[in-house]
């Protein structure tokens, strides 16, 4: 069984900055990506970015390019999220998720592990 399990959210000022953290444990963890998304309130849940766990190859949304930065620790099996110049607009549940095939995917119906979320709120 494999427990996602986020960390490192909270409230904010914009143009801001945190950290979020995602550890991961279960037997024989090994996926091919994992990935962050967000859900902000009435919206639906969204691609925000993803590395592959080997090679650490990065995607990203394109609202979030240049203002955050995923890495992992493959050692320590943690992904990190690095959000700076935070906008109100980044207000939202964020999720760490797993995918066991290889291909690249940004719908959250492709990734088959989930963490409980973390809020992020930016003020204004």
């Amino acid at each position: 069984q494999v427990q996602l399990v986020e960390s490192g959210g909270g409230l904010v000022q914009a143009k801001g900055s945190l950290r979020l953290s995602c550890a991961a444990s279960g037997r024989t963890f090994s996926p091919n990506i994992m990935g962050w998304f967000r859900q902000a309130p009435g919206k639906e849940r969204e691609f925000v970015a993803a590395i592959r766990w080997s090679g650490g190859r990065t995607f990203y949304a394109d609202f979030v390019k240049g203002r955050f930065t995923i890495s992992r620790d493959n050692a320590g099996n943690t992904v990190d999220l690095q959000m700076n110049s935070l906008k109100p607009e980044d207000t939202a549940v964020y999720y760490c998720a797993a995918r066991m095939k290889l291909l690249f995917k940004t719908s959250e119906n492709d990734y088959d592990y989930w963490g409980q979320g973390t809020q992020v709120t930016v003020s204004s």
